[in-house]
């Protein structure tokens, strides 16, 4: 039986620093101390169990009051659970926690890199992109696996789910991997080489005053005019 729950005792929380330990490798992404001080101060911080058993976890705090909105720090599910649908019942399980508050917004970031997030956020959320950083966090292990921390920044407005747009909109496309994930455990020089090219066309496209509107897998990143 798969369940949603708030992680409210430090047995819960101490299991799901290790779930996140387990999906993002030696470089910590969240320790127990702050993920038990965000859900003890009222913040967003659940996890996926599947017979008990948990296999994801969703962490969001709260943003600027005025704004109504929340930023989702990480939701992740162990590798062999994934392309089950289960990733979109947890952000669901977000927007509805997120409405029940008066919430509007949810923000997070994501490599621009990894196509299946890409495809989830825009394509199945409806969410938008909202800009684009170089090396947001630094050099770090975990998801990047040693490589720059480039990042596309994102908004979920809940009540307002962006839609893909036409394509007689369409006025550039941006290719990526379909795996880069797999790519940097193979050929990490490859997938560095992968990245110094996207930052450049990324930086190009945006530069000329085009924007991100949509993902689509065989074409990539989909650029409207602003």
């Amino acid at each position: 039986m798969r369940t949603i729950r708030d992680l409210d005792t430090v047995e819960l929380i101490l299991q799901a620093q290790g779930v996140l330990d387990a999906i993002r490798g030696p470089e910590r992404v969240i320790d127990a101390g702050t993920l038990r001080a965000l859900q003890q101060s009222g913040n967003y911080v659940v996890g996926l169990f599947d017979d008990d058993v948990m296999v994801g976890a969703s962490i969001a705090f709260f943003g600027v009051p005025a704004r109504r909105t929340m930023h989702s720090h990480i939701t992740a599910l162990l590798p062999e659970y994934r392309g089950r649908g289960w990733g979109r019942e947890l952000k669901e399980h977000q927007r509805q926690w997120a409405f029940s508050r008066e919430v509007g917004n949810i923000t997070w970031t994501f490599d621009p890199l990894v196509a299946r997030n890409a495809h989830f956020f825009l394509t199945v959320l409806g969410a938008r992109v909202t800009g684009y950083s170089v090396n947001q966090y630094g050099i770090f292990g975990g998801g990047d696996a040693g490589d720059e921390s480039d990042r596309l920044d994102v908004e979920w407005a809940l009540a307002d789910i962006a839609q893909p747009p036409a394509d007689a909109d369409v006025v550039a496309t941006l290719e990526i991997p379909s795996d880069v994930e797999a790519m940097r455990v193979e050929d990490p020089a490859a997938a560095h080489e992968w990245r110094t090219r996207l930052r450049g066309e990324m930086e190009e496209l945006l530069g000329r005053g085009l924007r991100i509107a949509g993902f689509d897998t065989p074409r990539g990143y989909l650029f409207t005019s602003a």
